[in-house]
């Protein structure tokens, strides 16, 4: 059938929103449907079915597709680890670090993976979903791109603008848009989306002509705020400052400069008797938490020194001295511990760094990654887990520790403290299930609702696609995927 492709008239537009939708929709219809997203750049990362990592909102919109998730889907995938420097994965393995100014230079030869991962989804499905990454209109990155018209016109690919009509400016956004790309890319363009509308879409009749006489663009919907999307997973750390609320047990995650795969909490950020503090630089943990999660981290040693910097070593060792609970993942897990060390500089300068001393371990930090996904229960019993794990490294237990996770293979997982109050692990997804979750819940005095992740997910993609169905022009949008070279 064909590919069809959506831009965006900027950054979270709601692009990765409707990707997963029309994957769901079309899914929904019996096609063979693949996501495709050329270039990512989040440290929000999933573990595809061949080993490799790739965006989360590529494994989300995967699960819409009712498919598993591929490298394929997400070739060039950047992790930012400084302000001027980010981790390159070249379908799904590290290929390096790139510094923001040699990014022109880095890219140069990537448009090859990037159309190799493509051809082979289109070999596999009957139609491909292409998202793209900020918008066209940065036209002073439109040299080498390889992320929205460069892949486009490289691969034969129509595009579907969206605007977000939500932040305002929105007939603003889709004419200047059409006003600073050149024809060649303008002629890409076969029409355009309005997303997150709210109130009577007879209100927008004129806006949407407008629109279309100023750029020459069909319009092909007007998109109704997506309640259902806000229980997706969020792919970019713009939403943390959206993110927990709810009234009950208190559980507070510091939000780390390089905080990666925050949607593991997103599961009790749902729960009823639950209230998630995300806690941003400049404030303290609270001191009613029962809870404290030291979430994961791109730049283990450089958020050790962040943390510090705030004052939240201070608040966590007064949480420990009142009897609090407090849970490492990932790099959180790894600041617990006595020392980190990164002799090779695989996450900045080479240095080592006295951790915050709440658990026996010592992490060395090394160039071999470990990707995988991962089945078990916590140790000793208490509930059933699926997760991933996605991290460099290795970490030392003192012998006697005893650890926190039991794998389904017989292996084990991360470390706990003689009185139970403190642990870490390096799994990723550790609440998504009602089991480890409510064993959590319960020794902090909560009570869980009993829903497993997934299940809500599922529900909620298939809302979506239900909504969409109603106001695109999902025939139209077919017709010009059959139009894709």
């Amino acid at each position: 059938m064909g590919a069809v492709m959506l831009q965006g008239t900027g950054s979270d537009v709601g692009k990765s929103v409707l990707v997963a939708g029309l994957c769901r929709l079309f899914a929904n219809r019996g096609l063979k449907v693949r996501p495709f997203k050329p270039q990512n750049m989040s440290n929000n990362a999933a573990v595809a079915v061949d080993g490799g990592e790739i965006g989360r909102a590529q494994a989300l919109q995967a699960i819409a597709a009712r498919t598993p998730p591929t490298t394929d889907m997400n070739p060039v995938l950047m992790k930012p680890q400084s302000d001027r420097t980010s981790q390159l994965v070249v379908q799904g393995r590290v290929a390096g670090v790139v510094q923001a100014g040699r990014w022109r230079e880095a890219k140069a030869g990537l448009m090859t993976p990037v159309l190799a991962s493509y051809r082979r989804l289109r070999g596999q499905a009957d139609l491909v979903i292409v998202e793209g990454a900020g918008s066209p209109a940065e036209i002073n990155l439109r040299d080498g791109d390889i992320a929205n018209m460069g892949f486009a016109r490289a691969a034969g690919v129509p595009v579907v603008l969206v605007g977000d009509i939500d932040r305002g400016g929105v007939i603003a956004s889709l004419v200047g848009t059409r006003a600073v790309l050149d024809e060649a890319d303008a002629a890409m363009v076969r029409g355009f989306l309005i997303n997150k509308f709210r109130g009577d879409p007879a209100l927008f009749g004129e806006g949407m002509a407008a629109i279309e006489t100023r750029t020459g663009w069909e319009a092909l919907g007007l998109v109704p705020w997506l309640n259902a999307a806000a229980r997706l997973p969020a792919e970019d750390a713009v939403a943390l400052d959206r993110m927990g609320g709810g009234q009950g047990v208190v559980i507070a995650v510091p939000m780390l400069s390089r905080i990666a795969n925050f949607d593991d909490f997103d599961a009790l950020a749902s729960e009823p008797g639950v209230r998630l503090a995300m806690i941003p630089p400049g404030q303290p943990l609270p001191a009613d938490a029962a809870l404290v999660i030291l979430p994961g981290s791109k730049a283990t040693i450089a958020d050790l020194a962040f943390l510090r910097a705030q004052g939240w070593d201070v608040d966590l060792f007064a949480h420990v001295r009142r009897g609090g609970r407090v849970l490492g993942i990932c790099g959180g897990y790894q600041m617990l511990g006595r020392r980190v060390s990164d002799p090779e500089g695989i996450e900045g300068a080479a240095d080592s760094v006295a951790g915050l001393g709440l658990l026996p371990v010592e992490t060395e930090l090394g160039r071999d990654k470990r990707v995988r996904a991962v089945t078990g229960t916590l140790y000793g019993g208490g509930g059933d887990f699926a997760g991933y794990e996605i991290h460099a490294g290795v970490t030392r237990v003192d012998a006697g520790t005893p650890p926190l996770l039991r794998f389904e293979d017989g292996g084990v997982d991360g470390a706990t403290a003689e009185d139970g109050r403190i642990a870490g692990c390096y799994v990723h997804g550790l609440f998504d299930r009602v089991g480890a979750r409510g064993h959590w819940l319960k020794v902090i005095g909560a009570v869980s609702d009993g829903w497993d992740r997934s299940e809500a997910i599922d529900a909620a993609l298939d809302a979506i696609a239900g909504e969409l169905e109603a106001v695109v022009a999902v025939e139209r949008i077919l017709a010009l995927a059959g139009e894709a070279a």
